[in-house]
């Protein structure tokens, strides 16, 4: 009897040990699966580095900007020059299309590096729909801009291209990380406070281009990287 009972507790335990050690396993090869299917369905390409780089990049321009419009030696409050003053104007979109192209090369060039270091490919139907998802929006607000600029609302230029790139990240948020999707968020709100502070749409560009570029940068570095 009690050989009996030895050897059916024997059994219920290494019944239980093989069960635990299946269910180990399932979850461990859930896990790769998940695994697989997200690298096939979101870009984990994008560089938290190159988020830092491009914030540093918004800053320097924006003081560049800053230099621009209120001059070395002005006090607080006083403009050597206006932003509806043609030339500046003329200088200040220099200065912001001279930091577009550096950003997109650098968010590019990092792009690649991090995708040939985790074996993706950083053209291909995930990445087509991230940059359809990111240029309807960024499109149409650069239009939009266009349209506001020749009519001569240069105030609205800053604010509106915060709210139409907080849309565009928003968008994206869908096939990237979803620490874009905040960044998106917030972008648009510092957009909606720029229209309700006119004449500070230069510190509201280097807050949403500059400062929560570097913050998210950081974030999704220490996170994935």
């Amino acid at each position: 009897m009690k050989f009996l009972l030895r050897k059916s507790l024997l059994f219920f335990y290494f019944g239980k040990q093989s069960t635990f050690m299946n269910q180990q396993d399932i979850i461990k090869e859930i896990g790769q699966i998940r695994s697989i299917m997200e690298k096939s369905s979101k870009f984990i390409s994008i560089s938290g580095l190159s988020g830092v780089l491009i914030g540093t990049y918004a800053l320097i321009g924006a003081a560049l900007g800053y230099l621009i419009v209120y001059g070395f030696k002005s006090q607080f409050g006083y403009r050597d020059h206006f932003v509806t003053d043609e030339i500046i104007i003329v200088k200040l979109l220099l200065i912001a299309l001279f930091v577009l192209l550096i950003s997109i090369v650098t968010g590019v060039l990092m792009a690649k590096r991090k995708a040939k270091r985790i074996n993706q490919s950083i053209w291909n139907a995930t990445s087509r729909s991230l940059l359809f998802a990111v240029a309807v929006p960024l499109i149409t607000g650069g239009v939009f801009s266009l349209i506001i600029f020749a009519k001569g609302y240069y105030g609205l230029i800053a604010s509106s291209l915060l709210i139409f790139y907080g849309l565009a990240l928003n968008a994206a948020s869908t096939y990237t990380f979803k620490e874009v999707k905040w960044l998106g968020i917030f972008e648009i709100i510092l957009g909606l406070l720029a229209l309700c502070f006119p004449g500070y749409g230069l510190w509201f560009w280097a807050l949403g281009f500059g400062v929560l570029h570097i913050i998210y940068g950081l974030i999704v570095y220490k996170r994935y990287e």
